[in-house]
């Protein structure tokens, strides 16, 4: 057994729920969480995406730069959504693939980190099956 944990972009979630349930994964949790991964060094990649972020909405611009200056110099947490999956382990593959698809983007930085992690064991709780039949 084992579980994965994805973090996503809060506006991949329906996509990645989408993908998860297409796999066949039949149950999975999601929770809201705050943090940030690596900063980015490429400053031109910096630039880039603070352009990007600026034009989405020209409204009210000096404290949209600010927002997006503390999220791109690493000094603001963001909102992100925590999937967690059990799985059997030849599921794994699979329902990496899945959360890969949908949230890749062309955005070079911020798309994501997976992590899988081995179960000991699960219990279910109302019939009290334990191991793989748990799941």
């Amino acid at each position: 057994m084992k579980e994965i944990m994805a973090i996503v972009r809060m506006n991949k979630v329906s996509a990645t729920k989408r993908a998860l349930v297409e796999a066949g994964i039949a149950g999975f949790t999601a929770l809201k969480v705050m943090g940030r991964g690596k900063l980015v060094k490429d400053s031109s990649i910096i630039e880039e995406r603070k352009k990007t972020l600026l034009a989405l909405n020209p409204y009210n611009s000096s404290e949209k730069e600010k927002l997006v200056t503390q999220f791109l110099d690493g000094t603001r947490l963001f909102p992100r959504r925590m999937f967690t999956i059990l799985a059997h382990d030849d599921e794994v593959p699979v329902i990496v693939e899945a959360i890969i698809q949908a949230n890749r983007t062309e955005n070079k930085v911020g798309d994501g980190k997976i992590f899988v992690m081995p179960i000991m064991d699960a219990i279910r709780v109302r019939t009290g099956e334990t191991g793989d039949s748990a799941l």
